[in-house]
Protein backbone atom coordinates (compact mmCIF):
# COMPACT_ATOMS: atom_id res chain seq x y z
CA UNK A 1 0.00 0.00 0.00
CA UNK A 2 2.82 2.39 1.00
CA UNK A 3 4.37 1.88 -2.57
CA UNK A 4 0.96 2.77 -3.79
CA UNK A 5 0.50 6.30 -2.24
CA UNK A 6 3.85 7.25 -2.89
CA UNK A 7 3.37 6.52 -6.67
CA UNK A 8 -0.54 8.81 -6.67
CA UNK A 9 -0.17 12.02 -8.27
CA UNK A 10 -1.77 15.23 -6.86
CA UNK A 11 -5.16 14.99 -8.46
CA UNK A 12 -5.55 11.72 -7.49
CA UNK A 13 -4.69 12.11 -3.97
CA UNK A 14 -7.48 14.95 -3.84
CA UNK A 15 -9.73 12.46 -5.03
CA UNK A 16 -8.89 10.09 -2.57
CA UNK A 17 -9.09 12.43 -0.06
CA UNK A 18 -13.02 13.99 -1.03
CA UNK A 19 -13.66 10.07 -0.79
CA UNK A 20 -12.20 9.24 2.31
CA UNK A 21 -9.82 6.40 0.86
CA UNK A 22 -6.93 8.08 2.17
CA UNK A 23 -6.34 10.22 4.84
CA UNK A 24 -3.77 13.36 4.39
CA UNK A 25 -1.77 11.98 7.43
CA UNK A 26 -1.54 8.61 6.57
CA UNK A 27 -0.23 10.00 3.36
CA UNK A 28 1.92 12.49 4.87
CA UNK A 29 3.28 9.72 7.10
CA UNK A 30 3.93 7.70 4.21
CA UNK A 31 6.09 10.15 2.58
CA UNK A 32 8.15 10.92 5.50
CA UNK A 33 9.30 7.20 5.97
CA UNK A 34 10.24 7.57 2.82
CA UNK A 35 12.27 10.37 3.30
CA UNK A 36 14.04 8.51 6.20
CA UNK A 37 14.56 5.30 4.66
CA UNK A 38 16.06 6.87 0.85
CA UNK A 39 17.26 10.11 1.27
CA UNK A 40 20.50 9.64 2.42
CA UNK A 41 21.66 9.14 -0.65
CA UNK A 42 20.16 11.51 -2.92
CA UNK A 43 20.48 14.17 -0.29
CA UNK A 44 16.95 15.87 -1.68
CA UNK A 45 16.17 17.53 1.26
CA UNK A 46 17.98 20.26 3.41
CA UNK A 47 14.88 20.60 5.88
CA UNK A 48 12.33 17.67 7.74
CA UNK A 49 10.01 18.54 10.79
CA UNK A 50 7.86 15.84 11.29
CA UNK A 51 6.18 17.47 13.94
CA UNK A 52 4.58 20.06 11.41
CA UNK A 53 4.57 18.34 8.60
CA UNK A 54 1.98 15.46 10.78
CA UNK A 55 0.07 18.90 12.37
CA UNK A 56 -0.83 20.38 9.18
CA UNK A 57 -1.76 16.67 7.88
CA UNK A 58 -3.86 16.23 10.63
CA UNK A 59 -5.61 19.89 10.12
CA UNK A 60 -6.24 18.67 6.50
CA UNK A 61 -7.84 15.46 7.75
CA UNK A 62 -10.10 17.32 10.10
CA UNK A 63 -11.58 19.53 7.37
CA UNK A 64 -11.99 17.10 5.14
CA UNK A 65 -14.16 15.62 7.82
CA UNK A 66 -16.14 18.42 8.02
CA UNK A 67 -17.11 18.11 4.57
CA UNK A 68 -14.87 21.77 4.41
CA UNK A 69 -11.98 21.20 2.35
CA UNK A 70 -9.62 24.34 1.96
CA UNK A 71 -9.11 25.31 -2.10
CA UNK A 72 -7.06 23.16 -4.28
CA UNK A 73 -4.42 21.44 -2.43
CA UNK A 74 -6.05 20.06 0.68
CA UNK A 75 -3.69 17.97 2.51
CA UNK A 76 -1.80 17.32 -0.56
CA UNK A 77 2.20 17.44 0.21
CA UNK A 78 4.39 19.95 -1.55
CA UNK A 79 7.85 19.90 -1.03
CA UNK A 80 9.44 23.77 -0.75
CA UNK A 81 12.78 24.88 -2.64
CA UNK A 82 15.09 26.58 0.24
CA UNK A 83 15.33 29.83 -1.39
CA UNK A 84 11.10 30.49 -0.86
CA UNK A 85 10.64 32.20 2.71
CA UNK A 86 8.09 29.82 4.90
CA UNK A 87 7.03 31.19 8.35
CA UNK A 88 8.16 28.29 10.40
CA UNK A 89 11.08 27.38 8.78
CA UNK A 90 14.26 29.05 8.08
CA UNK A 91 15.59 29.82 4.28
CA UNK A 92 19.26 29.58 3.98
CA UNK A 93 19.52 29.71 0.04
CA UNK A 94 22.32 26.71 0.73
CA UNK A 95 24.56 29.39 2.23
CA UNK A 96 26.33 29.80 5.37
CA UNK A 97 25.86 33.61 5.19
CA UNK A 98 22.61 33.69 5.75
CA UNK A 99 20.86 34.32 9.52
CA UNK A 100 18.06 31.51 9.53
CA UNK A 101 16.24 33.02 12.44
CA UNK A 102 16.26 36.72 9.96
CA UNK A 103 14.26 34.67 7.96
CA UNK A 104 11.38 33.25 9.90
CA UNK A 105 7.38 34.89 10.28
CA UNK A 106 7.86 35.91 6.65
CA UNK A 107 6.18 34.09 3.70
CA UNK A 108 7.04 34.15 -0.08
CA UNK A 109 3.93 34.88 -2.69
CA UNK A 110 3.79 31.20 -3.87
CA UNK A 111 3.52 29.56 0.01
CA UNK A 112 0.86 31.88 0.85
CA UNK A 113 -1.14 30.82 -1.67
CA UNK A 114 -0.28 27.48 -1.07
CA UNK A 115 -1.47 27.93 2.14
CA UNK A 116 -4.51 29.50 1.18
CA UNK A 117 -5.29 25.86 -0.70
CA UNK A 118 -4.27 23.95 2.29
CA UNK A 119 -0.91 22.33 1.22
CA UNK A 120 0.82 20.73 3.79
CA UNK A 121 4.62 21.10 3.94
CA UNK A 122 6.20 18.41 3.73
CA UNK A 123 9.63 20.67 4.12
CA UNK A 124 12.54 22.40 2.04
CA UNK A 125 14.71 20.87 -0.66
CA UNK A 126 18.22 21.30 -1.39
CA UNK A 127 19.46 24.43 -3.58
CA UNK A 128 23.09 25.51 -4.64
CA UNK A 129 23.93 28.85 -2.50
CA UNK A 130 21.67 31.07 -3.90
CA UNK A 131 20.73 28.80 -6.62
CA UNK A 132 23.68 30.38 -8.71
CA UNK A 133 24.24 26.75 -10.91
CA UNK A 134 22.67 24.72 -13.31
CA UNK A 135 23.34 21.35 -10.17
CA UNK A 136 22.67 21.21 -6.75
CA UNK A 137 25.36 21.14 -4.27
CA UNK A 138 27.18 23.83 -1.49
CA UNK A 139 29.08 24.08 0.98
CA UNK A 140 26.38 24.09 3.53
CA UNK A 141 24.47 20.93 2.43
CA UNK A 142 26.61 19.08 -0.19
CA UNK A 143 25.37 17.90 -3.67
CA UNK A 144 22.07 16.52 -4.61
CA UNK A 145 22.31 13.04 -6.19
CA UNK A 146 20.00 11.44 -9.04
CA UNK A 147 17.42 9.08 -7.90
CA UNK A 148 17.78 7.07 -11.50
CA UNK A 149 21.70 6.63 -10.43
CA UNK A 150 23.06 8.37 -7.55
CA UNK A 151 26.57 8.78 -8.73
CA UNK A 152 25.09 11.32 -11.19
CA UNK A 153 23.92 14.70 -10.14
CA UNK A 154 20.00 15.60 -10.74
CA UNK A 155 20.86 18.88 -12.11
CA UNK A 156 20.01 22.52 -10.65
CA UNK A 157 18.95 24.82 -9.26
CA UNK A 158 15.88 23.55 -8.23
CA UNK A 159 17.50 19.71 -8.35
CA UNK A 160 16.53 19.13 -4.63
CA UNK A 161 12.92 19.78 -5.66
CA UNK A 162 13.38 17.52 -8.75
CA UNK A 163 15.17 14.52 -7.18
CA UNK A 164 12.56 14.23 -4.26
CA UNK A 165 9.25 14.43 -6.78
CA UNK A 166 11.28 11.93 -9.27
CA UNK A 167 11.59 9.54 -6.13
CA UNK A 168 8.44 9.79 -5.00
CA UNK A 169 9.09 11.68 -1.97
CA UNK A 170 6.60 14.82 -3.20
CA UNK A 171 4.21 14.86 -5.37
CA UNK A 172 4.32 18.46 -6.08
CA UNK A 173 7.21 20.28 -5.77
CA UNK A 174 7.85 24.55 -5.57
CA UNK A 175 11.46 25.26 -7.91
CA UNK A 176 13.08 28.94 -9.46
CA UNK A 177 14.60 29.15 -12.92
CA UNK A 178 16.46 32.02 -13.69
CA UNK A 179 18.17 29.81 -16.60
CA UNK A 180 17.11 26.66 -16.56
CA UNK A 181 16.74 25.72 -12.86
CA UNK A 182 13.45 24.27 -13.06
CA UNK A 183 13.56 22.51 -16.88
CA UNK A 184 17.20 21.26 -16.41
CA UNK A 185 16.86 18.89 -13.17
CA UNK A 186 13.36 17.95 -14.16
CA UNK A 187 14.42 16.80 -17.57
CA UNK A 188 17.63 14.85 -16.10
CA UNK A 189 15.12 13.35 -12.85
CA UNK A 190 12.55 12.53 -15.44
CA UNK A 191 9.64 14.59 -14.08
CA UNK A 192 7.71 17.66 -15.92
CA UNK A 193 9.09 21.20 -14.69
CA UNK A 194 7.21 24.51 -15.96
CA UNK A 195 8.88 27.52 -16.39
CA UNK A 196 6.00 30.32 -16.25
CA UNK A 197 5.62 33.40 -18.43
CA UNK A 198 7.55 36.07 -16.68
CA UNK A 199 5.00 37.93 -13.97
CA UNK A 200 2.59 35.22 -14.47
CA UNK A 201 3.49 33.39 -10.98
CA UNK A 202 3.83 36.65 -8.00
CA UNK A 203 7.33 36.43 -6.83
CA UNK A 204 8.95 38.21 -3.82
CA UNK A 205 11.05 39.70 -2.40
CA UNK A 206 12.46 40.52 -6.03
CA UNK A 207 15.31 38.14 -7.20
CA UNK A 208 18.38 39.60 -7.00
CA UNK A 209 18.71 37.61 -10.77
CA UNK A 210 15.70 40.65 -12.20
CA UNK A 211 13.38 39.21 -14.73
CA UNK A 212 15.55 36.28 -15.58
CA UNK A 213 14.18 34.90 -12.82
CA UNK A 214 10.64 32.95 -12.33
CA UNK A 215 8.66 30.27 -9.88
CA UNK A 216 6.55 27.40 -10.93
CA UNK A 217 5.87 23.82 -10.29
CA UNK A 218 7.55 20.71 -10.37
CA UNK A 219 5.53 17.15 -10.88
CA UNK A 220 5.37 13.95 -12.04
CA UNK A 221 2.37 14.74 -14.26
CA UNK A 222 1.52 17.99 -16.66
CA UNK A 223 -1.89 17.64 -15.16
CA UNK A 224 -0.63 18.22 -11.67
CA UNK A 225 1.19 20.77 -12.85
CA UNK A 226 -1.71 22.65 -13.98
CA UNK A 227 -3.23 22.20 -11.12
CA UNK A 228 -0.29 23.98 -9.15
CA UNK A 229 -0.51 26.99 -11.47
CA UNK A 230 -4.17 27.25 -11.05
CA UNK A 231 -3.37 27.96 -7.24
CA UNK A 232 0.63 30.01 -8.00
CA UNK A 233 -0.92 32.43 -10.22
CA UNK A 234 -3.01 34.01 -7.77
CA UNK A 235 -2.52 37.56 -7.03
CA UNK A 236 0.14 39.21 -4.75
CA UNK A 237 0.12 42.93 -4.24
CA UNK A 238 4.12 42.31 -2.70
CA UNK A 239 5.27 41.72 -6.35
CA UNK A 240 5.36 45.08 -8.63
CA UNK A 241 6.67 43.43 -11.64
CA UNK A 242 3.08 40.93 -11.75
CA UNK A 243 1.19 40.38 -14.88
CA UNK A 244 -2.55 41.34 -14.69
CA UNK A 245 -4.17 38.58 -13.25
CA UNK A 246 -5.91 36.74 -16.04
CA UNK A 247 -7.36 33.90 -14.08
CA UNK A 248 -7.12 31.48 -16.32
CA UNK A 249 -8.72 28.01 -16.09
CA UNK A 250 -5.50 25.64 -16.23
CA UNK A 251 -6.77 22.63 -15.63
CA UNK A 252 -9.88 23.14 -18.56
CA UNK A 253 -7.51 24.56 -21.05
CA UNK A 254 -5.47 20.95 -21.11
CA UNK A 255 -8.99 19.43 -23.42
CA UNK A 256 -9.16 18.57 -26.67
CA UNK A 257 -6.35 18.40 -29.18
CA UNK A 258 -3.89 20.38 -31.20
CA UNK A 259 -5.84 20.67 -34.54
CA UNK A 260 -4.83 23.73 -36.24
CA UNK A 261 -1.77 24.13 -34.16
CA UNK A 262 1.60 25.08 -35.82
CA UNK A 263 5.05 24.12 -34.62
CA UNK A 264 8.46 24.86 -35.26
CA UNK A 265 10.69 22.30 -34.43
CA UNK A 266 14.16 22.94 -33.68
CA UNK A 267 16.47 20.21 -32.53
CA UNK A 268 20.08 22.14 -32.39
CA UNK A 269 18.53 25.88 -32.21
CA UNK A 270 21.27 26.44 -35.26
CA UNK A 271 24.24 25.88 -33.09
CA UNK A 272 24.11 23.33 -30.67
CA UNK A 273 26.22 20.00 -30.53
CA UNK A 274 23.40 17.33 -29.15
CA UNK A 275 23.88 13.57 -28.21
CA UNK A 276 22.20 11.59 -31.04
CA UNK A 277 20.12 9.75 -28.83
CA UNK A 278 18.34 12.48 -27.44
CA UNK A 279 17.80 13.92 -31.04
CA UNK A 280 16.28 11.02 -32.31
CA UNK A 281 14.05 11.06 -29.25
CA UNK A 282 12.90 14.67 -30.24
CA UNK A 283 12.70 14.44 -33.58
CA UNK A 284 10.32 10.92 -32.72
CA UNK A 285 7.78 12.57 -30.49
CA UNK A 286 7.09 14.86 -33.14
CA UNK A 287 4.73 11.95 -34.95
CA UNK A 288 2.72 12.59 -31.54
CA UNK A 289 1.76 16.21 -32.17
CA UNK A 290 1.05 15.56 -35.79
CA UNK A 291 -0.80 12.56 -34.77
CA UNK A 292 -2.81 15.42 -32.80
CA UNK A 293 -3.44 17.61 -35.45
CA UNK A 294 -0.65 19.64 -35.25
CA UNK A 295 1.42 20.87 -38.05
CA UNK A 296 4.75 20.54 -37.79
CA UNK A 297 7.94 22.23 -39.30
CA UNK A 298 11.53 21.69 -38.96
CA UNK A 299 12.89 25.29 -38.63
CA UNK A 300 15.13 27.23 -36.37
CA UNK A 301 14.17 30.43 -34.43
CA UNK A 302 17.24 32.42 -36.08
CA UNK A 303 18.88 34.11 -33.40
CA UNK A 304 22.44 33.25 -32.91
CA UNK A 305 23.75 32.09 -29.30
CA UNK A 306 22.88 34.67 -26.65
CA UNK A 307 25.84 33.14 -23.87
CA UNK A 308 27.41 35.71 -23.67
CA UNK A 309 24.39 38.24 -22.31
CA UNK A 310 23.01 36.19 -20.93
CA UNK A 311 26.34 35.65 -18.93
CA UNK A 312 26.21 38.86 -17.91
CA UNK A 313 22.67 39.60 -17.19
CA UNK A 314 23.00 36.16 -14.41
CA UNK A 315 26.36 36.28 -13.25
CA UNK A 316 25.93 40.55 -12.60
CA UNK A 317 22.93 39.09 -10.23
CA UNK A 318 24.79 36.66 -9.03
CA UNK A 319 26.79 39.36 -7.89
CA UNK A 320 23.83 41.44 -7.12
CA UNK A 321 22.98 38.95 -4.33
CA UNK A 322 26.48 39.20 -3.22
CA UNK A 323 27.01 42.90 -2.80
CA UNK A 324 26.57 43.32 0.64
CA UNK A 325 28.52 40.30 1.67
CA UNK A 326 32.38 41.20 2.63
CA UNK A 327 35.55 39.03 2.62
CA UNK A 328 34.69 36.96 6.01
CA UNK A 329 31.83 36.11 4.78
CA UNK A 330 32.87 35.11 0.66
CA UNK A 331 35.65 32.85 2.40
CA UNK A 332 32.09 30.34 3.84
CA UNK A 333 31.01 30.03 -0.04
CA UNK A 334 30.55 28.44 -2.57
CA UNK A 335 34.51 29.04 -4.17
CA UNK A 336 33.02 29.02 -7.86
CA UNK A 337 30.57 31.43 -6.83
CA UNK A 338 32.60 33.86 -5.51
CA UNK A 339 34.79 33.53 -8.75
CA UNK A 340 31.74 34.13 -11.30
CA UNK A 341 31.03 37.10 -8.77
CA UNK A 342 34.17 39.05 -8.50
CA UNK A 343 34.34 38.71 -12.29
CA UNK A 344 30.96 40.24 -12.88
CA UNK A 345 32.13 42.88 -10.66
CA UNK A 346 34.42 44.12 -13.52
CA UNK A 347 31.47 44.81 -15.47
CA UNK A 348 30.81 48.19 -16.57
CA UNK A 349 27.09 49.60 -16.59
CA UNK A 350 27.69 49.86 -21.04
CA UNK A 351 28.37 45.80 -20.96
CA UNK A 352 25.62 45.21 -18.92
CA UNK A 353 23.15 47.49 -20.61
CA UNK A 354 24.53 45.94 -23.82
CA UNK A 355 23.27 42.61 -22.71
CA UNK A 356 20.35 43.96 -21.86
CA UNK A 357 20.00 45.60 -25.56
CA UNK A 358 20.88 41.88 -27.05
CA UNK A 359 17.96 40.34 -24.61
CA UNK A 360 15.63 43.06 -26.12
CA UNK A 361 16.46 41.78 -29.56
CA UNK A 362 16.02 38.27 -28.65
CA UNK A 363 12.84 39.58 -27.06
CA UNK A 364 11.53 40.86 -30.15
CA UNK A 365 12.79 38.10 -32.97
CA UNK A 366 10.62 35.31 -30.76
CA UNK A 367 7.59 37.39 -30.43
CA UNK A 368 7.97 37.63 -34.43
CA UNK A 369 8.88 34.13 -34.59
CA UNK A 370 5.93 33.50 -32.81
CA UNK A 371 3.50 35.19 -34.97
CA UNK A 372 4.12 32.12 -37.21
CA UNK A 373 3.92 29.40 -35.04
CA UNK A 374 2.29 28.56 -31.90
CA UNK A 375 4.84 26.51 -30.31
CA UNK A 376 8.69 25.79 -30.95
CA UNK A 377 9.91 22.48 -29.64
CA UNK A 378 13.25 21.33 -28.83
CA UNK A 379 15.14 19.12 -26.84
CA UNK A 380 15.58 20.12 -23.26
CA UNK A 381 18.99 19.55 -22.80
CA UNK A 382 21.50 18.19 -25.56
CA UNK A 383 22.99 15.66 -22.75
CA UNK A 384 22.14 13.65 -20.30
CA UNK A 385 22.94 13.51 -16.30
CA UNK A 386 26.87 13.63 -15.57
CA UNK A 387 28.54 12.56 -12.90
CA UNK A 388 27.70 14.19 -9.52
CA UNK A 389 29.59 17.39 -7.78
CA UNK A 390 30.74 18.73 -11.06
CA UNK A 391 29.54 21.78 -12.96
CA UNK A 392 30.04 20.29 -15.68
CA UNK A 393 30.98 17.21 -17.59
CA UNK A 394 34.08 15.24 -17.34
CA UNK A 395 36.59 16.53 -20.39
CA UNK A 396 34.03 19.39 -21.01
CA UNK A 397 35.63 21.85 -23.10
CA UNK A 398 34.27 24.64 -20.89
CA UNK A 399 34.06 25.58 -16.92
CA UNK A 400 30.70 26.64 -16.55
CA UNK A 401 27.30 25.64 -16.36
CA UNK A 402 25.97 27.62 -19.05
CA UNK A 403 27.42 26.18 -21.90
CA UNK A 404 25.55 23.11 -21.37
CA UNK A 405 22.45 24.27 -21.01
CA UNK A 406 21.93 26.11 -24.60
CA UNK A 407 18.37 25.23 -24.84
CA UNK A 408 17.26 26.70 -22.08
CA UNK A 409 18.32 30.44 -21.20
CA UNK A 410 17.52 32.02 -24.02
CA UNK A 411 13.73 31.76 -22.49
CA UNK A 412 14.68 33.39 -19.31
CA UNK A 413 15.97 36.07 -21.72
CA UNK A 414 12.63 36.50 -23.30
CA UNK A 415 10.43 35.70 -20.18
CA UNK A 416 8.56 33.22 -22.08
CA UNK A 417 6.28 29.80 -20.52
CA UNK A 418 8.84 27.08 -21.34
CA UNK A 419 7.90 23.30 -20.25
CA UNK A 420 9.75 20.19 -20.03
CA UNK A 421 8.14 16.65 -20.36
CA UNK A 422 9.90 13.39 -20.02
CA UNK A 423 10.73 11.88 -23.69
CA UNK A 424 11.77 8.56 -22.70
CA UNK A 425 15.45 7.33 -21.57
CA UNK A 426 18.33 6.73 -22.96
CA UNK A 427 21.07 3.53 -23.50
CA UNK A 428 22.58 5.03 -20.16
CA UNK A 429 19.45 4.70 -18.62
CA UNK A 430 19.19 8.11 -17.65
CA UNK A 431 16.00 10.18 -18.64
CA UNK A 432 15.52 12.59 -21.33
CA UNK A 433 13.60 15.91 -21.75
CA UNK A 434 11.37 17.47 -24.27
CA UNK A 435 11.24 21.38 -24.40
CA UNK A 436 7.68 23.36 -25.67
CA UNK A 437 8.38 27.33 -25.89
CA UNK A 438 5.00 29.22 -25.86
CA UNK A 439 4.37 33.19 -27.15
CA UNK A 440 4.25 34.80 -23.81
CA UNK A 441 0.96 34.45 -21.39
CA UNK A 442 0.42 31.41 -23.55
CA UNK A 443 1.35 29.19 -20.79
CA UNK A 444 -2.10 27.19 -20.33
CA UNK A 445 -1.67 26.56 -24.62
CA UNK A 446 2.08 25.00 -23.25
CA UNK A 447 0.57 22.76 -20.87
CA UNK A 448 -2.32 21.89 -23.37
CA UNK A 449 0.41 20.68 -25.51
CA UNK A 450 2.46 18.86 -22.98
CA UNK A 451 -0.38 16.96 -21.51
CA UNK A 452 -1.81 16.15 -25.10
CA UNK A 453 2.21 14.43 -25.91
CA UNK A 454 1.97 13.07 -22.35
CA UNK A 455 -1.64 10.97 -22.42
CA UNK A 456 0.05 9.60 -26.03
CA UNK A 457 3.35 8.93 -24.77
CA UNK A 458 3.11 8.29 -20.57
CA UNK A 459 6.56 8.57 -18.63
CA UNK A 460 4.89 5.52 -16.07
CA UNK A 461 8.73 4.92 -15.09
CA UNK A 462 9.95 5.55 -11.46
CA UNK A 463 13.89 4.95 -10.34
CA UNK A 464 14.41 1.94 -8.43
CA UNK A 465 15.88 3.03 -5.41
CA UNK A 466 17.04 -0.29 -4.35
CA UNK A 467 18.01 -1.20 -7.44
CA UNK A 468 20.30 1.99 -7.06
CA UNK A 469 21.77 1.02 -3.67
CA UNK A 470 19.53 3.78 -1.83
CA UNK A 471 18.02 2.01 0.64
CA UNK A 472 19.04 2.67 4.00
Amino acid sequence: MADEIRMLTATALKRAFESGDLSPVEVAATLLDHVQHHDHAINAWCLIDRDTTLAEAGAAEQRYRRGEPRGLLDGIPVAVKDVFLTPMWPTVKGSRTIDPESTLNKRSPAVAALERHGYVPLGKTTTPEFGWKGITDSPLCGPTNNPWNPEKTAGGSSGGSAAAVSACMAPLALGTDAGGSIRIPAAFCGIVGHKPTFGEVPHWPASPFGTLAHAGPMTRTVEDCALMMQVLTEADPRDAQAAPRRNVDYLGALQGDLSGLRIAYSNNLGYVDVDPEIERATAEALAVFRDLGATVVEVDPGFSNPLAAFGHLFYGGAANACRDLGPRKRELMDPALVQVVEKAEKLSMLDYLAAVNERMALSERMAVFHQKYDLLVTPTLPITAFDTNREVPRDWPNTRWPTWTPFTYPFNMTGQPALSVPVGRASDGLPMGLQLVGRRFQDELVLKAGHLFEQARPFTERPDLALAGMEA
